[in-house]
């Protein structure tokens, strides 16, 4: 399978799904995807898929449909069943700058993980590792160093916990709910 030559800059890719396998026999892959907008997924935009060697293949989307809990997509040059299941396990991106424009005080799962989480009184907890989604509110488990007691906190993504929020710096400062430590 050729590639589009397009060159990719690394850290303007995002993870949005992986490949779950192939659907029919016209080339047609199914897609685990990540993200609530299906939007980058529209035919007309380009994804990128990693090989396990960590060799980037960028192909343009021709066809795209939800069905259940995968999309099904149909890539430039991917026309085989074979060709589709070679591309199972691989996982997708996309530009960062292909992602559709947020709500204000909204922002991407991958702009909040690794942030440095500090309380009020500026005792540095961790970083976030990883988002929960609870239906009421996002949690943010947050990592914490090895001399912490607590070695993981749960922590609500709710204005009255959530104190300062500040992407540019990749910081956050929160008032921890007696008893949460």
């Amino acid at each position: 399978m050729k590639s589009s030559n397009s060159p990719i800059v690394p850290g303007e890719l995002l993870e949005i799904g992986k490949v779950v396998g192939a659907h029919g026999i016209a080339g047609v892959i199914r897609i685990l995807f990540y993200s609530e907008s299906v939007e980058c997924l529209a035919p007309g935009r380009t994804l990128t898929l990693m090989d396990s060697q960590g060799q980037l293949l960028r192909k343009e989307i021709t066809w795209s449909q939800a069905h259940k809990k995968v999309m099904r997509v149909a890539l430039q040059g991917v026309s085989t069943r074979d060709e589709a299941e070679a591309l199972a396990g691989w996982p997708v991106f996309t530009a960062k700058a292909d992602l559709p424009p947020l709500e204000p005080e909204t922002y991407y799962w991958s702009d909040v993980i690794g942030m440095a989480v500090y309380t009020v009184s500026g005792e540095y907890l961790g970083e976030i590792e990883q988002i929960i989604p609870t239906g009421a509110n996002d949690v943010y488990v947050i990592k914490t160093p090895p001399d912490h007691p607590a070695g993981e906190i749960l922590i609500p993504a709710i204005a009255s916990v959530i104190i300062e929020f500040d992407v540019d710096q990749r910081q956050m400062q929160v008032a921890l709910p007696e008893g949460l430590i």
